[in-house]
């Protein structure tokens, strides 16, 4: 990116997908910085081939997310056959003209002269390790290796196309760090472990995050700052090479790497905790490890950090399990990606438009609950394909749907919620939640204790089924599946 690219994209005002920025309230993540977190966190999906090929595990992955009329409508991750710009091409195909690509990694060429011929709007890349990695030549000193001749490649496709290529970071805005870290340490998640667990200290959530923001680190960052300069340059990012441009990125792409840790540790692995069937009413439960369900909340949770309502954050994103394996090229294997969204006001109203109290407030008519469309009701409203009664479909929440959209995610098909359990049955203000305990038909998995834990201390979830955890997997060979099938 140039400089003035760079200062455009530092001084241009954030604004919101469903509505103009909130001015004086919580801090929020830019449109920019939630796309590029997603797209790295789409990098660490933790795809079938990881398991079944050890080997792959190493490789560096692409995140991917595909974005038209600043809505979201894909997320992808490289595969052990496909590039993720290839997967974009199969899936999307002339649907990706005047889109925006944010990518993990620097495109390829076979993958950029794709996605540029498809007539997208703007390509943005992390400015570190690119598609075909560089790392390893410059260690080497190579001189002609495949990495240089793409890296040369991509640049003469990036200079002569219509489409925008270039770095796209934003700083944080004021008090974000702070925010993110205070309201994860309060997480539905974390807090139920410790009610469940009086042991559980702080510091047992910092030292989870700090082994994050190690691994994060060593996956999305060039450590020695003079091998990312020469890196940049490869790129053809000379201009960022210099101070205190690159300073400025740098410093820009660890407090990204910093807020991306501190969010997914505010769903821990920890212990025997994971997401467990509330209710046996419904056979029709996806084929999901514990890992895979919590690294679509953890999307969820990101994705609470763009809420216009300054009280709480609510995000919700929707996956579907095909029924054919033969169309698994994508990364993320049977899961196909349906749409997602935050609590916010209606399309093209301003901020200020609409009472924001928060349910202390005494008068009900200046109550915020009645204009705030809900997490979930912009996934449904915005996704990108239609839910198929046939296949599998599931919709993580970070909070427990209220009873104003129980009947909306029933109704639509979706035959799985995952969520937190902390306002169920509860009726608080204007909002209730009494029909979600109700809910028949649908699979309720409650992020809990293993119920066939034997640490469990609540004997009512002694009946309740799982999902598959693969650590856990030779632990239950000798227990009862509650899901009714064998380990």
């Amino acid at each position: 990116m140039h400089r003035s690219q760079e200062s455009a994209a530092q001084t241009r005002p954030s604004t919101g997908t469903q509505t103009d920025s909130m001015h004086g309230q919580l801090p929020r993540l830019s449109k920019v910085n939630l796309f590029t977190l997603l797209s790295l966190w789409m990098e660490t999906f933790p795809s079938p081939e990881d398991n079944e090929n050890k080997k792959q595990a190493l490789i560096k992955k692409t995140g991917l997310v595909v974005v038209g009329n600043m809505k979201i409508i894909g997320l992808h991750c490289s595969s052990s056959e496909l590039h993720a710009g290839q997967i974009a091409v199969i899936k999307h195909g002339s649907r990706l003209k005047d889109c925006d690509l944010y990518f993990s990694r620097k495109p390829c060429s076979a993958c950029l002269k794709m996605i540029v011929n498809a007539g997208v709007n703007r390509i943005s890349y992390w400015p570190s390790d690119p598609e075909i990695s560089l790392q390893q030549e410059i260690c080497s000193q190579s001189d002609n290796g495949d990495a240089r001749l793409d890296a040369k490649a991509v640049e003469r496709l990036k200079s002569n196309s219509r489409a925008h290529v270039c770095v796209l970071l934003q700083p944080l805005a004021c008090y974000m760090m702070q925010f993110v870290e205070e309201t994860s340490l309060k997480c539905d998640f974390v807090q139920k472990i410790a009610r469940r667990e009086p042991d559980f200290p702080v510091s047992t959530f910092y030292d989870y995050r700090q082994e994050r923001i190690k691994e994060y680190e060593a996956l999305f960052l060039v450590s020695s700052e003079d091998m990312h300069k020469e890196i940049l340059r490869l790129m053809g990012l000379e201009n960022l090479c210099e101070d205190p441009y690159f300073f400025t990125l740098r410093q820009n792409m660890k407090e990204l790497v910093l807020i991306l840790a501190t969010v997914a540790s505010s769903v821990p692995r920890y212990s025997d905790f994971g997401f467990y069937l509330s209710n046996t009413s419904n056979e029709n439960h996806p084929n999901l490890t514990q890992e895979t369900a919590r690294h679509c909340l953890i999307q969820a949770r990101l994705l609470a950090y763009r809420t216009e309502d300054h009280k709480i954050g609510v995000g919700a994103v929707i996956w579907a399990e095909r029924n054919n394996s033969s169309w698994d090229c994508d990364g993320t294997g049977s899961l196909y990606f349906l749409g997602c969204g935050y609590n916010a006001f209606p399309v093209g109203s301003e901020y200020a438009d609409f009472p924001h109290m928060d349910d202390k407030q005494q008068d009900r008519e200046i109550r915020k609950f009645r204009y705030i469309v809900h997490a979930e009701q912009n996934a449904i409203t915005f996704r990108c394909r239609k839910i198929k009664p046939d296949e599998k479909s599931m919709i993580f929440v970070t909070k427990c749907p209220c009873d104003e959209c129980v009947p909306l995610i029933k109704g639509s098909g979706i035959k799985n919620i995952f969520v937190g359990d902390v306002d169920i049955g509860k009726k608080k203000a204007d909002i209730s939640y009494v029909k979600f305990a109700e809910l028949k038909g649908v699979n309720k998995f409650i992020w809990q204790q293993n119920p066939c834990s034997s640490n469990s201390s609540d004997p009512s979830t002694a009946e309740n089924g799982l999902l598959r955890n693969e650590e856990e997997d030779l632990s239950f060979k000798n227990k009862r599946m509650c899901f009714g099938e064998s380990s």
